[in-house]
């Protein structure tokens, strides 16, 4: 057999290649902004930046949203987006029935697909994960990402298992934050699973073996450079996209020194967009921190895109090669 055979790459991922874990805009009081969530929404997915949206995910503070709201922040964003981008949920718990009825009320709300994490806490053995997740997969008509993250879990999802859950025809992406490049190169080699970054800073790496593009955190403020890094390496042209990488190292770093939902939140009320406080046992960030993070982001080039009014504006992105600036992308906001 010809080896090119071997590696069974999707070529046009259904999910996109460039998707943010958006975060859930609240109030003053705490609760949910419907207008800044599909302010954001728009703003996010705006030509140039992001294929689709994850919503009640980890950064969208999926732990203190209820079940109602879940639905309603699809509903939302299905609305505002539909037919320009995806829209993943997050459906994941450490109940499977609970996962299951998350999922059915997902799929109601408008949902493109959905996103399960391996069940948290619990820390079932891999034989029960491989049942959670084909349960839920079987639950709706919709195509499922796996989610494997054993540092927010306590479990991580081992590689035979996730070429065991491949052969469900609806289990079709995986969202790796494991950090183990090893294990997704093999699981690549045997599989047809698309992969996805859900760790910024190996977003290249990630590529560079197989991965078809990223569910990001730092997609928030910089989606059009890493649609841009994308596009570099599907070019061929690694050193732009090592420049790119190097160029968001900082911003990387600074998105994660807090709790990225409480980071995000802070980076995008400095740019005057919808996202309101974070929900306890979250807290805002001090104004050390702040300042701390305003510097990452310049020193990641990434310019102060506001939405004055959140009415129609245009802005260029730039990226610096050798020590040049130069325009990337052309950004229009619907």
């Amino acid at each position: 057999m010809d080896s090119a055979q071997d590696f069974r790459f999707r070529i046009t991922p259904q999910f996109g290649t460039v998707m943010t874990a958006m975060v859930t805009p609240f109030d003053k009081s705490g609760q949910l902004d419907f207008e800044g969530v599909r302010d954001l929404a728009r703003w996010l997915t705006r030509d140039g930046w992001n294929d689709g949206l994850v919503v009640n995910g980890t950064t969208g503070e999926s732990i203190t949203t209820t079940d109602a709201e879940k639905t309603a922040i699809i509903r939302t964003v299905s609305a505002a987006v539909g037919g320009t981008a995806t829209v993943i949920a997050g459906v994941g718990v450490a109940d499977t029935q609970h996962s299951i009825e998350l999922a059915q009320a997902a799929a109601a709300a408008g949902a493109d697909g959905l996103m399960v994490v391996a069940p948290y806490y619990c820390r079932p053995d891999q034989a029960g994960l491989l049942r959670h997740f084909t349960a839920i997969a079987d639950s709706t008509s919709l195509p499922v990402m796996l989610y494997d993250i054993p540092k927010r879990t306590g479990v991580e999802i081992r590689r035979e298992t996730l070429v065991a859950a491949a052969e469900h025809p609806q289990i079709v992406a995986v969202k790796d934050a494991k950090g183990d490049l090893a294990s997704s190169s093999w699981v690549m080699r045997h599989t047809d699973l698309a992969y996805y970054s859900g760790d910024d800073v190996l977003n290249l790496p990630l590529l560079s073996i197989g991965a078809t593009g990223f569910v990001s955190v730092v997609g928030h403020v910089a989606a059009d450079l890493l649609r841009h890094l994308h596009r570099c390496h599907q070019q061929g042209r690694t050193a732009q996209a090592a420049g790119i990488h190097r160029q968001l190292l900082a911003i990387y770093e600074g998105m994660f020194r807090s709790p990225a939902a409480a980071s995000v939140k802070a980076a995008l009320a400095m740019r005057g967009l919808p996202a309101g406080p974070v929900r306890m046992p979250l807290v805002e960030l001090d104004e050390a921190q702040r300042e701390q993070l305003s510097q990452d982001l310049t020193a990641s080039g990434i310019p102060d895109r506001s939405m004055p009014s959140r009415r129609l504006v245009s802005a260029e992105a730039t990226v610096s090669q050798s020590g040049q600036s130069r325009p990337v992308l052309s950004l229009r906001l619907p």
